[in-house]
């Protein structure tokens, strides 16, 4: 129970990219992410698929610590510790654009409904 997600006209699909501008609301523009780690580097060091985002950098960085320090991988407590932080960084991140997209797109069905209204409001008079 609680296990599936209802997609309404109100709420967004995650699977989906956003529908609204990423700039809009902003009036000083935002910064943009980048991927530091590149495609090579990823590859080359092994990096899991599930690991290819924005902090495969950290992810790559802690499997090296791991390697040079074999029987004593708890030395790599500091790099594991960033990596898991980034990953929650981009968790919130995504879920504070998620909220933004599922308020824009309620912000968008208030507007058309009121716009709908109006019309009948100028027969009236």
């Amino acid at each position: 129970m609680g296990n599936s997600m209802p997609w309404g006209p109100n709420l967004p699909d995650p699977r989906k990219p956003p529908t609204f501008d990423p700039m809009y609301g902003f009036q000083n523009g935002r910064k943009e992410r980048v991927m530091i780690a590149t495609e090579e580097e990823m590859r080359m060091a092994g990096v899991p698929m599930e690991h290819r985002d924005f902090c495969a950098h950290l992810f790559i960085k802690w499997l090296k610590c791991r390697r040079d320090t074999f029987p004593q991988g708890s030395k790599c407590k500091h790099e594991k510790h960033e990596h898991e932080y980034c990953k929650f960084e981009d968790l919130v991140l995504r879920m504070k654009e998620y909220e933004r997209e599922k308020r824009l797109l309620a912000r968008a069905e208030r507007k058309r409904k009121k716009m709908a209204r109006r019309p009948k409001e100028a027969l009236e008079e």
